[in-house]
C-alpha cells in the first residue's frame, strides 16, 4: 500500500471517529496533514450531505470511496497561488483514476487456512454469488441489508422485523424482534449452511445441538464454590462491526461480509422504543444499543452469531477460571464458574477480574444478579441445582407433585388458574423437564400425570 492509499484511508479512519459535527470532521482532516488545507470544508460539507447523521455506518473502504469523491469536490475551487496551475492542494493526486481504483477495489484474497478450508463453507466471492446463493436478486439483498431506512413508525411497511416487549422474569421488559418471513428464510440459510458449520467455544452451551441448560449445569455440580453471573444486554451489545469481522474472518470478502453482517443486524426504529418509554424509562445505554445496528433478540442468526462473537470472551474467562483449578461455562448470558478449595479462597474477588475482562471483550456484567454459593447453601444454575448433582429444586418439585395429585383427585379444570390453552401439554413439558434433569424423580410424577381424567 502506498502513500496516497494510507492518506485516504487515514482520513476515513479518522473521520469515523468523530462525533459527525461539520466542526468535527473538519479538525480530523486537519490533523492527518497537520495543516489547514482549504479544501477540507467544503468537502466535509459535502460528505455530510452525501451520507446524513449515518457515515458511522460505512465500512473504512466505503467511506474512503464518498471522500475521495467529495475531496474532488472540495478541491476544485481551492488551488496554492504558489503551486503551478493544474496542482490542487494536499490531495489533489487522491483523485486520479489509478488511486481510486487502487483504494477502493479489494485486495487479492490469500489462500484460506487450513482449519477455514475444513470447514467447507459456501464460496461467495462477489454480491451476484451472494445474491445466487440466497436465491434473491442483488437489488434485494441491498433491501435487506440496507440499514438508513428508519421509519418511526415501527409497523411501517418499510420494516423487516414486527416489534414485541415481553415481561422479564426478574423484572423489567426484553424487546423481541421478529423479521419478516422473507428475510426469516435468508437469515436461516446462512444460519444453516455457514454459522453452523463453525463451533463455538466449547465452554458455550446455549443454542448447540447436544447441548442444554443441564449439560450447563452438570459441569458444576459437586464443587466447594459456584459463581453465577450475567451479562447484561447480550444481544444489542455485540454491534455490526463485530458481525461484519466475524464474516471476514470466515474469509469473506470486505463487500460479501458487510451485506451478509448487515443482513443480520437490525436498528430499532424510535417509533418501537416509544411503546416502551410509554409505560416507563428506558435506560439510555439500552436504548443507544437499540437504535444502533445490533443483533435482534428473535432473529435465528442471532443466537449462534452471539457465541461465535464471544469467544474471545470464552477463551479469556476459561483461562482465568482454569488458573484457580476451575470451571467455567456460559449459557447465552449465564456465566459459571465452579472449583475446589483454591477457588473458593478466591471467590470473593473473582468476579471482579470477571467483570473486567468482560468489559474489555465489549461486554458488561449486570452486578445485581451475580451470585457466590459456597458449601452448605444451595448452589444453583440456570435454575438447577448442583450441590451433590443435578437436580431440581425441592419446591418446584413439590409444587408440581401438588399440582397433578389435585388434578387427579378434582379434575384439571381445577388447577389451570392461569388458564393455559392446552393444560396437558404444559403439565407434560413440565414433567419432561424434571426427567431431564433428573430421570429417577420424574417417574412418580409420570404416573400422576398418566391418572388424570382428561375431559373428551
Amino acid at each position: 500500500m502506498n502513500t496516497k492509499q494510507f492518506t485516504v484511508l487515514a482520513l476515513a479512519d479518522m473521520v469515523l471517529a468523530t462525533d459527525g459535527s461539520l466542526a468535527s470532521l473538519i479538525g480530523a482532516c486537519n490533523r492527518v496533514f497537520d495543516a489547514e488545507p482549504p479544501w477540507v470544508p467544503a468537502a466535509c460539507a459535502a460528505l455530510i450531505e452525501r451520507t446524513g447523521d449515518y457515515f458511522h455506518y460505512y465500512s473504512r473502504r466505503e467511506l474512503a470511496a464518498l471522500l475521495l469523491e467529495c475531496i474532488g469536490h472540495g478541491s476544485a475551487g481551492a488551488r496554492d497561488e504558489d503551486a503551478e496551475p493544474g496542482h490542487e492542494r494536499g490531495l489533489e493526486c487522491l483523485v486520479m483514476p489509478d488511486v481510486r481504483r487502487l483504494c477502493v477495489e479489494p485486495a487479492l484474497r490469500p489462500p484460506k487456512p487450513a482449519w477455514l478450508a475444513a470447514l467447507a463453507l459456501p464460496d461467495l466471492p462477489t454480491a451476484g454469488a451472494l445474491a445466487a446463493w440466497l436465491n434473491e436478486p442483488v437489488g434485494a439483498l441491498d433491501w435487506f441489508a440496507d440499514q438508513w431506512r428508519l421509519a418511526r413508525d415501527a409497523q411501517s411497511p418499510l420494516q423487516h422485523y414486527h416489534y414485541r416487549w415481553v415481561p422479564k422474569r426478574s423484572g423489567g421488559q426484553r424487546l423481541i424482534e421478529i423479521p419478516k418471513a422473507r428475510l426469516r428464510r435468508i437469515q436461516q440459510k446462512i444460519l444453516r449452511e455457514i454459522l453452523d458449520m463453525v463451533p463455538p467455544h466449547p465452554a458455550a452451551h446455549g443454542f448447540r445441538r447436544g447441548h442444554s441448560c443441564v449439560t450447563h449445569a452438570a459441569l458444576h455440580a459437586g464443587r466447594h464454590a459456584v459463581i453465577r453471573m450475567d451479562l447484561k444486554d447480550f444481544f444489542p451489545s455485540i454491534q455490526l462491526s463485530r458481525v461484519h469481522a466475524l464474516f471476514e474472518k470466515l474469509g469473506y470478502p470486505h463487500r460479501t461480509a458487510g451485506t451478509l453482517a448487515r443482513i443480520c443486524v437490525n436498528r430499532t426504529p424510535q417509533g418501537a422504543l416509544r411503546d416502551k418509554l410509554a409505560g416507563g424509562a428506558l435506560p439510555w445505554l439500552e436504548r443507544q444499543a437499540l437504535k444502533s445496528p445490533h443483533l435482534p433478540q428473535g432473529s435465528p442468526c442471532s443466537p449462534a452469531l452471539a457465541n461465535l462473537c464471544a469467544y474471545r470472551l470464552d477463551i479469556r474467562l476459561s483461562a482465568l477460571a482454569q488458573s484457580l483449578g476451575g470451571s467455567y461455562s456460559r449459557y447465552a448470558d449465564d456465566l459459571a464458574f465452579s472449583g475446589g478449595p483454591a477457588f473458593a479462597r478466591a471467590a470473593d474477588r473473582f468476579h471482579v477480574r470477571v467483570a473486567a475482562i468482560a468489559l474489555e471483550e465489549g461486554f458488561r456484567v449486570n452486578t445485581r444478579k451475580t451470585r457466590l454459593m459456597r458449601e452448605g447453601t444451595r448452589q444453583q444454575v440456570t435454575g438447577i441445582v448442583v450441590n451433590a448433582h443435578t437436580n431440581v429444586a425441592r419446591d418446584e418439585y413439590d409444587k408440581l407433585k401438588a399440582t397433578l395429585t389435585n388434578c387427579v383427585r378434582h379434575g384439571p379444570a381445577s388447577q389451570n388458574r392461569d388458564r393455559h390453552p392446552d393444560f396437558k401439554a404444559y403439565l407434560a413439558g413440565r414433567v419432561s423437564y424434571v426427567r431431564m434433569v433428573n430421570a429417577g424423580r420424574a417417574s412418580r410424577l409420570q404416573g400422576l400425570l398418566d391418572a388424570i381424567a382428561w375431559a373428551a
